[in-house]
């Protein structure tokens, strides 16, 4: 008597194979369009906060009865600095960077005090 030797994969088998690797895949996508997204908006953050730094820089660096409020638009980011007299001899630059990302707006602020 022969006893039959059944090697291979029945196609049950890899179609459940196949699903599995379907459903990780999928996960792995998604996961991965998230962390895109997320990389994405963080070099938003990123730019928009050098763009308020520069300013409140350069503000510091213009003479203080000079000091005025302005805007100006960078690509996709809106700069808006504001200059409040605080007290007698002090200044409060405000610097506000404002954007929009999928419909959302976005803003980023930056104070500094400047005396003189």
């Amino acid at each position: 008597m022969k006893i039959q030797d059944n090697r291979g994969f029945t196609l049950i088998e890899i179609i459940i194979a196949i699903f599995i690797l379907v459903v990780a895949l999928t996960g792995l996508a998604g996961v991965a369009s998230t962390v895109i997204n997320g990389n994405a908006f963080s070099k938003e953050i990123t730019t928009a906060t050098t763009l308020a730094q520069e300013k409140i820089e350069e503000l510091k660096n213009t003479n203080y009865q000079n000091l005025a409020d302005g805007s100006d638009t960078q690509s996709i980011y809106t700069r808006t600095w504001t200059i409040t007299q605080t007290a007698t001899h002090m200044k409060t630059m405000e610097v506000v960077i404002q954007w929009n990302r999928y419909g959302n707006s976005h803003d980023v602020t930056l104070r500094s005090i400047v005396t003189e």
